[in-house]
């Protein structure tokens, strides 16, 4: 049974920037939940920022909060570790949630901190695409089920 990386704000988990969830509630996210295939991670706590923490956005290469505080080393820290679960535990793909600049696989926010969206990919789901992780989106969980269907069907 393939394994899938989960951000854990989708899975109702309160570890959004301000202390909130993202839950999602689509069939299939929850299929996999009570099929035991989910591993939830929150690269931003788990990079070492607390919830709820300032809101950041990528300028760059850079994430920085509106008062300009640099925090990339955090997000950093946190790529490295959901790239270490998913090692771990043989993980191919993940479901993270897009416009967060950790877990973004379509747009990110422009570092204006102005709602300016931006065609990009975070922190983490950039590091997770360099090592192999197919990233899907919370509004791609149908195309993400048919990858998961052809993992499992190739011997």
């Amino acid at each position: 049974m393939q394994k899938i990386l989960v951000s854990a704000c989708l899975l109702g988990e309160r570890v959004r920037y301000h202390g909130g969830d993202a839950a999602c509630g689509h069939p299939v996210l929850r299929r996999w939940l009570e099929e035991g295939r989910l591993v939830a991670v929150c690269p931003e706590r788990d990079g070492g920022l607390p919830t709820p923490r300032p809101p950041a956005e990528l300028v760059g290469i850079v994430v920085r909060t509106a008062a300009g505080v640099d925090v990339t080393e955090a997000f950093r820290r946190g790529a490295q570790t959901a790239l270490d679960v998913a090692k771990a535990n043989g993980i191919r793909i993940a479901i993270l949630k897009d416009g967060s600049p950790s877990c973004a696989s379509s747009f990110v926010y422009d570092g204006t901190f102005s709602g300016t969206r931006t065609a990009g990919k975070g922190v983490t789901a950039t590091l997770l695409e360099a090592n192999g992780v197919r990233v899907f989106n919370e509004h791609s969980i149908d195309a993400a089920n048919q990858y998961v269907r052809g993992l499992e069907e190739t011997p």
